[in-house]
């Protein structure tokens, strides 16, 4: 059994939830780095793509109940390897530790042009 998840905040570029929740588990579609003000990607470079990708990721938790401290994986696909160090410092200041577990992968392209896209899995706590 499963129970889409979504946010007003962000937008989907195709057929697809924004998450899926299945026993406890949340699985959060990919968000590039759109502002949802706009429309447009974010400006600023991939640190700003990368807090922007935040912004809609964890609105997609709000709308569930769910915060960042209920993250336990991330998938990190940039464009540009040599955009590690902008990503990893916007990154570090969007949780706490233990920080989730992550990948981080070099891809040849996003959608939209986006330098940067993350998906990421949350769990709901078992005392909710």
């Amino acid at each position: 059994m499963r129970e889409a998840l979504t946010s007003e905040t962000a937008k989907a570029v195709g057929p697809y939830s924004h998450a899926i929740e299945s026993e406890g588990l949340v699985f959060c579609s990919g968000q590039t780095p759109i502002d949802p003000a706009s429309g447009q990607l974010a400006i600023g470079g991939v640190a700003a793509q990368t807090n922007q990708c935040f912004d809609n990721l964890f609105a997609v938790l709000a709308a569930g109940g769910l915060t960042p401290d209920d993250v336990i994986k991330v998938n990190v696909y940039l464009t540009h390897m040599s955009d590690f160090t902008p990503m990893n410092n916007a990154y570090e200041k969007r949780f706490s530790e233990p920080f989730p577990a992550r990948t981080t992968v070099g891809v040849a392209g996003l959608p939209l042009g986006a330098s940067v896209e993350i998906e990421l899995i949350a769990r709901r706590p078992e005392s909710r």
